[in-house]
C-alpha cells in the first residue's frame, strides 16, 4: 500500500480518473438537477443527496465485481449476426428510459396552462429517488467500464470516484438553482439528455461515437446562452433607465 501512495503514476491515474468521473458525472447531476426541481423546495437537498449517495454506493459496488462486469461485454445472443451483451442491454435500456423522459419534460415546460406546475404537485420524494437510482444504475455501469480501461488499481479507483462525487455534490445545488432560474438553460439541458439518451441506444448497438464531440458541443452551446443571457441582461437594465428617466 505505501508503493501504492508514494508512485507518482498512481497519483496521475488518481487525477485522469477523477477528472473522467468528473465529466461523465455531468449528465447525472443535470437529469438529477431537473427532477428534484419538481419538488417542494424544503426536499430538494435532501433529494440531491440520497441521489448522489445512491450514485456513489452503485460505482462501489461495481468495482467490487470487475471480473463480472468484464463477462458482461461478452455477447450471451446474436440477433442479426449482431452479438448482444450484457451492457447493451443496460445502455439500452438507460437511454431509452432517459429519451422518454426527456420528452416527456420538454413537453410539460412547452405546454401551456402550466402543466408543468402540475406536474410538480404530483411529484413525490420516493418517485423522484425511483428516477434518480435508475439512471443512476446505466450512468454508473458505463462510468465504471471507462475507469477500467484507465486504471486496474482497485483503491484508485475508489477513490476517485469518491472524490469526485463529493465534488459533484458541492456544485449540485447551484446548477439546480441555476436551472430553475434560466428557462432556456432549462431546455439546453434538456437537449443534451436527450442526445445523451440517444448515444447510450446508440452504443448499445456498437455505434461509438466520442463523447469528446458530445461535451464540446454541450459546452460550445452553454457559453453561447450565457452571452445571450448577458445581451438580455444588458437590454433590461437599458429599458429599465429608459423608464426610469
Amino acid at each position: 500500500m505505501l508503493e501504492l501512495l508514494t508512485s507518482p503514476a498512481t497519483w496521475l491515474s488518481f487525477l485522469m480518473l477523477s477528472v473522467m468521473e468528473i465529466v461523465l458525472g455531468i449528465d447525472n447531476v443535470i437529469f438529477i438537477s431537473l427532477v428534484v426541481n419538481h419538488l417542494p423546495s424544503v426536499q430538494r437537498r435532501q433529494a440531491r443527496l440520497i441521489g448522489l449517495g445512491l450514485a456513489l454506493i452503485f460505482r462501489l459496488i461495481l468495482l467490487s465485481f470487475l471480473s463480472y462486469l468484464s463477462g458482461m461485454t461478452t455477447p450471451f445472443l446474436e440477433i442479426w449476426n449482431h452479438g448482444v451483451t450484457g451492457r447493451d442491454v443496460v445502455l439500452l435500456g438507460g437511454g431509452l428510459f432517459l429519451m422518454a423522459k426527456t420528452t416527456r419534460e420538454i413537453h410539460d415546460s412547452m405546454s401551456e396552462g402550466g402543466a408543468s406546475g402540475n406536474l410538480k404537485e404530483r411529484s413525490t420524494l420516493p418517485g423522484v429517488i425511483a428516477q434518480v437510482v435508475i439512471l443512476d444504475i446505466v450512468f454508473s455501469f458505463d462510468s465504471i467500464l471507462t475507469a477500467i480501461g484507465l486504471s486496474n488499481q482497485l483503491p484508485v479507483m475508489m477513490a476517485a470516484v469518491v472524490v469526485s462525487l463529493i465534488i459533484m455534490l458541492a456544485f449540485s445545488g447551484f446548477i439546480s438553482d441555476f436551472i430553475e432560474r434560466n428557462p432556456t438553460m432549462k431546455m439546453l439541458a434538456l437537449s443534451f439528455l436527450m442526445l445523451v439518451g440517444f448515444l447510450l441506444a446508440a452504443e448499445s448497438f456498437h455505434i461509438e461515437v466520442p463523447k469528446g464531440y458530445i461535451y464540446f458541443a454541450m459546452a460550445f452551446s452553454f457559453a453561447v446562452e450565457m452571452l445571450n443571457m448577458r445581451i438580455r441582461s444588458g437590454k433590461a437594465t437599458d429599458s429599465s433607465s429608459v423608464a426610469s428617466e
